[in-house]
């Protein structure tokens, strides 16, 4: 029997006043003319279907009449602002195509399709309830990651930008297996960096429709690279492999792509060369680091019985006694940034010392 690895329900947790102060520190935190409770005031909706007439569990949602022009300028605004500096000169050019709702997951997002009408170019943002847990993912995300966010907050909503990628489900589905052996080497490796980037930065659910794979062409081949897109589960599960990618059963074909081209020295390697990449960023964004952890050490982003269950399987993968004294999920991922951080520090050390 497969085991169950994830809660049935994760809740919302609100922005404490140390939170808000940090997002407005970072210009994270910018008044909207709209917000999610407002979009939530949908008269109608229709099923979207993909490609295949497949139910994509997204539905095209419609407004009154009367609404619908103040929720479209609405939205044009909030495209500027995250894009922008807010100027509006440009609203004039933008059309909001289509507005979607996902029936979905734990933040049933909106998904706001808007196109530049002078060249068709299109993107999407996404209007979400601000969850403490979340913001917190995407500011690490932000951090430590090879990659930037761009997101706004604002009271109860949150404004994400649209990250790109084929979707990780589709990409197992439809391309892995036509890879080329080189190709599916790569993608190895990097479902290996981004397995030990989850694990360390405690970001959790990372099911194959939670990420994207980006091609990159360089020269003569193509390169792959994994992007978290959905940053819910931070720090919030009580099991250490809700934090490892390998044990969901929707990455198992990637797991086998591993097994398959990755002697376990290259896995080994792969693995100390992203914890050291994350304890080399630890130590260069040091104090918007610190400022962001504070806030998370005193937060409350998970429940009694998920804090304990996690500390106690940290405790044992890493025999560190910190994390049995950690009160707060904030500070278990303080503890396993800091174990990272030493380690990489003291081999540095050493080397220094040897030659």
């Amino acid at each position: 029997m497969e085991e169950k690895l994830m809660s049935k329900k994760k809740p919302t947790y609100p922005i404490n006043d140390s939170l808000d102060s940090y997002l407005k520190e970072c210009n994270r935190k910018i008044k909207i003319p709209v917000f999610y409770d407002d979009l939530l005031r949908f008269s109608g909706s229709i099923v979207v279907y993909d490609s295949n007439d497949e139910d994509t569990l997204w539905v095209r949602v419609y407004y009154e009449e009367h609404e619908r022009p103040e929720i479209e300028s609405s939205l044009k605004k909030v495209y500027t602002i995250l894009h922008s500096d807010g100027n509006e000169d440009a609203i004039e050019f933008l059309n909001i195509d289509a507005i979607d709702y996902c029936t979905f997951g734990n933040s049933k997002p909106f998904r706001v399709r808007v196109r530049n009408i002078l060249n068709d170019n299109y993107t999407y943002i996404y209007v979400k309830k601000a969850d403490a847990s979340r913001i917190y993912g995407l500011e690490l995300e932000h951090m430590f990651s090879p990659n930037r966010i761009n997101f706004l907050v604002y009271k109860n909503t949150l404004i994400e930008e649209h990250i790109a990628g084929i979707p990780g489900d589709v990409f197992i589905k439809d391309f892995l297996p036509d890879l080329s052996d080189q190709a599916k080497s790569q993608i190895a490796k990097e479902f290996v960096k981004f397995n030990e980037r989850c694990q360390m930065r405690l970001l959790g659910d990372m099911r194959s429709y939670n990420y994207v794979i980006i091609p990159i062409h360089d020269f003569d081949h193509v390169e792959y690279k994994i992007r978290a897109i959905d940053f819910d589960q931070q720090c919030f599960e009580g099991k250490l492999k809700v934090y490892q990618p390998q044990f969901f059963k929707e990455n198992f074909d990637m797991v086998d792509i591993v097994m398959k081209k990755l002697q376990p020295s290259s896995i080994e390697q792969y693995k100390k060369e992203e914890r050291s990449v994350l304890a080399k960023r630890i130590l260069n964004s040091r104090s918007r680091y610190e400022t962001l952890v504070k806030c998370m050490c005193k937060d409350t982003i998970s429940t009694e019985e998920n804090l304990k269950e996690l500390r106690e399987h940290l405790y044992n993968f890493t025999l560190d006694l910190k994390f049995r004294r950690s009160k707060s999920m904030g500070e278990v991922l303080k503890t396993a940034l800091d174990f990272v951080r030493r380690n990489y520090e003291n081999v540095n050390m050493k080397r220094l010392l040897e030659g």
